[in-house]
């Protein structure tokens, strides 16, 4: 029996995997009020259904008339989705517009996919070259995942995040490129288990810079202390003179410990 025809045997039937994405989106979209409307009317559906049918005629050897279905749901939804690709089951593709997933790439069950959304490969190579998406993965309105790379399960993807590099379990990514950043427990899990707070993720770069803030106000605290120091190193604190003349105001407005080194020189 030949890799396809296995693959095939192994796969649900296509009117009960059709039915659980349609039936996914009333989890995930608060918007969705009938089947009839999420039928007749989501994009991110209707590029799903072709691509089910488009799968299985690429299984099947029908590789033009499955790249022609594509070609046709494209125009239709604006999503590209290549027949080649495997997809698991409740998946979902909000807004469906400008969504690319390339041949060779792997989507677990129950991933969410949001607007703008790019699982595309860094190789010309004919093997293994676009990404996979285990179990559960939330990925936000314009990220690009790209190349072999794996992006563990329950992972959340921020918007306009580039990720280039596998991502453990359970994490959230952020950036140009992706980097890891720590969770923060806020919001409310979906009562079905999936995790739709994509816009509630720490800003690292807003962090550092923040922290690169408060180091130059340190530093800058510092510098304009050992300025007023130095400013009086020539002032007798007896004379009177100095409270008129010396740059910078009386002397008895310095720090009380700025002065112990001209007592001790005193002495």
């Amino acid at each position: 029996m030949s890799v396809a025809i296995t693959r095939q045997l192994k796969q649900p039937s296509l009117w009960a995997q059709c039915r659980d994405d349609i039936a996914s989106v009333f989890q995930r979209d608060p918007a969705a009020r009938t089947r009839f409307e999420v039928l007749t009317t989501y994009p991110g559906v209707h590029a799903v259904i072709a691509y089910r049918v488009a799968n299985r005629l690429w299984i099947r050897g029908w590789r033009y008339p499955a790249r022609l279905l594509s070609f046709l749901a494209r125009l239709l939804s604006n999503v590209d989705i290549h027949p080649g690709a495997t997809i698991g089951s409740r998946f979902f593709i909000d807004h469906g517009a400008c969504v690319v997933i390339g041949e060779t790439a792997v989507v677990g069950d129950d991933v969410t996919l949001y607007h703008g959304v790019t699982l595309g490969g860094t190789s010309w190579n004919r093997g293994k070259r676009h990404p996979t998406l285990e179990d559960g993965v939330m990925v936000g309105a314009g990220a690009k995942i790209l190349g072999n790379i794996t992006v563990g399960k329950h992972c959340r993807v921020g918007a306009n995040s580039v990720v280039v590099e596998d991502v453990p379990e359970g994490c959230t990514v952020v950036g140009i490129p992706g980097k890891v950043v720590k969770l923060r427990e806020v919001g409310s899990l979906n009562p079905y288990g999936i995790d739709l707070d994509h816009h509630l993720i720490p800003d690292p770069v807003g962090k550092a810079i923040s922290c690169l803030l408060a180091r130059i106000d340190s530093l800058e605290a510092r510098l304009d202390q050992r300025s007023r120091v130095e400013r009086y190193s020539g002032c007798d604190i007896d004379n009177s003179i100095c409270d008129q003349d010396c740059a910078g105001g009386e002397v008895h407005r310095l720090n009380p410990r700025d002065l112990s080194g001209f007592r001790q020189a005193r002495k």
